[in-house]
């Protein structure tokens, strides 16, 4: 290492960053920043390839374990590792490669697939009393994609680390620092975990009251996300005032057609449906799908959740031809946009199975379910809500089979 310190600088710079990575397959381009000159960048990466300390694509750079290993002992010595820094140049690198909007942008994710590996190579070797601000967004981006791919575990685990992080150096009543508390909670919720969930949400939400009034978007979004927990634990009593009062603020202060209006809006009408006024629910769940498929697209993600709540309601309201229809589509276009083993597929594909078995089409119900419940126990493991459901629900229709 001292031979390439004194032939080029850069390349020791490269190295240094390249030890807390994950070994294989780091996309090139997001070392790019290190050096304003693409030459020098390319020589320094040329010049550790020929020492065979890295193996470069036209892509990628991988480099090898032991001299991962060797360099990250070597900063302990001079005391770099105990200070985070060659770390957190690094992840301020991959902080400055993430994607935008994680969990919704479905063109990013195979970048997202790309980096993970990397972060958590990072997360691992940094010790976390040396996160900084770029390491915290880090990590909560990539929980944030991490629970849109139902991975609930490693994102619960990062959101964590995170929310720790930020309030550290921020302050527990920084915004940055509620928005992790706000993420954590979210995951908490989405992994059936209500009992850390709901008070999290309530502690938030009551943050956000108190520094920025009931009207800042913030303030909102934290509201409708409480009311879904409420209505998650059945608290439906609390749920249907808060949804109903969210909204109506939303659509003062944002209007009608606003994507964070629609989001309340379509949360009040499975929240009608639960409680058994289903006029309403369909009426504001075709009026929200409308707005979705015109503002949003018909392939945006919260499109697609929009037409399988109203087909739930179809459902609910005994109007099955429609229901099947708008669930077939559904899942057709979640298998297309958002891939096979998406969490939202695979409760797109139980919808389809449970009004084919209500509508006496048993043979294709179980064949679904079956499927659906194979990959669901790949994919989100025999603990999770969703895959308890569709195994009660497979069970359920052999019986009725039988």
């Amino acid at each position: 290492m001292t031979t390439i310190s004194d032939q080029l600088p850069l390349a020791a710079r490269l190295l240094d960053v390249l030890a807390w990575l994950a070994p294989d397959d780091l996309p090139r381009d997001i070392l790019t920043p290190i050096s304003a000159n693409p030459a020098d960048l390319d020589g320094a990466l040329a010049l550790l390839a020929s020492y065979s300390m890295i193996t470069l694509t036209d892509t990628t750079v991988s480099a090898h374990r032991l001299v991962q290993a060797v360099t990250r002992a070597h900063q302990a010595t001079i005391g770099d590792a105990a200070t985070g820094q060659p770390g957190l140049a690094a992840g301020k690198l991959l902080a400055d490669a993430a994607p935008s909007d994680p969990r919704t942008n479905v063109a990013d994710w195979p970048r997202w697939r790309s980096l993970l590996p990397h972060i958590d190579a990072l997360a691992d070797h940094l010790p976390e009393a040396t996160d900084d601000d770029e390491v915290s967004y880090l990590l909560d981006r990539a929980a944030t994609y991490q629970q849109g791919q139902g991975q609930y575990a490693a994102a619960i685990t990062k959101f964590r680390r995170a929310l720790a992080a930020s309030q550290r150096i921020r302050g527990d009543d920084d915004p940055g620092s509620l928005a992790s508390a706000h993420n954590l909670a979210f995951a908490y919720r989405a992994a059936g975990q209500l009992e850390e969930a709901l008070p999290l949400y309530e502690a938030t939400h009551a943050s956000y009251r108190r520094i920025f009034g009931e009207d800042h978007p913030n303030t909102l979004g934290s509201a409708n996300n409480l009311a879904g927990a409420y209505r998650a634990t059945g608290r439906l009593e609390e749920a249907l005032p808060l949804y109903e009062a969210t909204y109506a603020r939303y659509r003062l202060t944002l209007g009608e057609d606003h994507p964070d209006t629609l989001l309340p809006a379509s949360n009040l009408a499975v929240a009608y449906q639960e409680a058994g006024r289903l006029e309403e629910a369909i009426a504001l769940q075709e009026a929200t799908y409308a707005a979705r498929r015109r503002v949003l697209g018909e392939d945006h993600p919260s499109t697609l959740t929009s037409a399988g709540n109203l087909a739930s309601a179809y459902y609910e309201a005994g109007r099955l031809d429609e229901a099947i229809a708008l669930f077939e589509a559904t899942h057709t276009a979640s298998r297309r946009i958002l891939g096979e083993d998406h969490p939202d597929t695979l409760t797109s594909a139980n919808n389809v199975a449970l009004a084919y078995k209500h509508a006496g089409r048993l043979d294709e119900a179980i064949t679904l379910y079956e499927a659906t419940h194979t990959t669901c126990r790949r994919i989100l493991g025999d603990d999770h809500p969703t895959t308890r459901t569709i195994g009660a629900n497979l069970d359920a229709a052999r019986d009725e089979h039988t």
